[in-house]
């Protein structure tokens, strides 16, 4: 039970400890021996190692495919103040943008500044304001 305890996300076991079971005593029935211990705190390492980590950052091995990830891209010359649209910006290769996933949140935001035809787009091209009401609305 505490190796599934601790895969539950537990951080804490309980347990009680004899030198030998056959000694007797009011804990001995549910107590562990020393090598059952040692077991035990193993394989409740092993679980917790299992369980791994979540890691945002960029993995030594996508570091050299980094670039092949497709961004956000101006795909036409927009100006100041022009919304952005799927006619304007598009997901495409390398990965100089904005992630795809932030497409759905600046189509319809208007542009802070000209950007031209080929320009990867970076928060600092959207004007903060439109993204501020639409967080409103």
């Amino acid at each position: 039970m505490p190796v599934a305890a601790i895969a539950l996300g537990a951080a804490v076991i309980e347990k009680h400890l004899t030198l030998a079971r056959a000694d007797g005593g009011p804990d001995a029935a549910f107590s562990l021996e020393p090598d059952e211990l040692a077991r035990m705190v193993k394989d409740c390492h092993t679980a917790w190692e299992a369980l791994g980590r979540i890691s945002y950052d960029i993995a030594p091995s996508e570091a050299s495919t980094y670039l092949c990830r497709r961004s956000l891209y101006a795909v036409a010359d927009i100006t100041e103040g022009a919304i952005l649209s799927e006619r304007n910006v598009r997901s495409i290769r390398p990965g100089f943008g904005l992630p795809p996933k932030y497409l759905p949140d600046i189509l319809g935001k208007s542009a802070r500044r000209t950007i031209k035809r080929g320009t990867p787009l970076t928060w600092d091209d959207i004007a903060i304001e439109r993204l501020i009401s639409a967080k409103i609305e």
